[in-house]
């Protein structure tokens, strides 16, 4: 019985071992990068048009001319009178100018508004997640996205997830990495772990340590 005893005692101070390694290893995970800025959207954003977009293109006094196009995987679109027009990575202010110009040699004046029906961007702004979520995937950037904002998109977190270990590697500086809390804001509410998103970030979310 004391043998066993003794046993029992040593496993045990080897379980509370493991234990704190884990917690540790966890908790070294999670600070390893800085906290996300709370702010982050870009002053002046103008959206993007990319391929699988959808187009309203209004030729004023010319309905012949006007109908709403999809924007090829190429990133280019065709109309009557214009063959092919490069319209990714432009605004539709940039796109509406181009057409004017082109319509200009068979039509008198031409004045065109383009109208972004489906967003979907450019694969360089696009959101991703990664990892833990309960439906990874990718979505369109908007002005002023949240984190929470992405969460609900792809459904929370899955029961394995380590949601304060989360984080986001931040393309458009670098591919720097911030730190992100998501346990704390989904299952805890705690709204100041609520951050904005920047156009091409990865929200990558690890398996947790059980």
């Amino acid at each position: 019985m004391k043998n066993f005893n003794a046993v029992w005692e040593k496993s045990a101070r080897w379980i509370l071992a493991i234990a704190a390694c884990s917690l540790t290893a966890c908790s070294t995970f999670s600070t390893k990068f800085p906290a996300a800025p709370a702010a982050a959207a870009a002053s002046g954003y103008n959206y993007i048009i990319g391929p699988g977009d959808s187009l309203n293109i209004i030729v004023w006094r010319n309905p012949e001319l006007s109908m709403s196009v999809p924007v090829r995987p190429d990133g280019k679109l065709t109309t009557p009178l214009v063959d092919e027009l490069v319209v990714q990575g432009k605004t539709s202010v940039e796109v509406a100018r181009e057409i004017e110009g082109l319509l200009s040699k068979f039509v008198r004046d031409p004045v065109v508004t383009v109208i972004v029906t489906g967003f979907i961007g450019p694969y360089s702004e696009q959101i991703r997640v990664v990892g833990e979520a309960a439906k990874p995937q990718t979505l369109p950037y908007k002005n002023k996205m949240t984190v929470l904002d992405v969460m609900i998109a792809v459904g929370g977190l899955t029961d394995f997830a380590d949601g304060n270990g989360a984080t986001i590697l931040r393309t458009s500086e670098g591919d720097k990495r911030y730190s992100v809390r998501l346990k704390d804001l989904i299952r805890r509410g705690d709204v100041s772990g609520n951050v904005e998103m920047r156009p091409g970030d990865i929200l990558i979310i690890p398996q947790g340590w059980f």
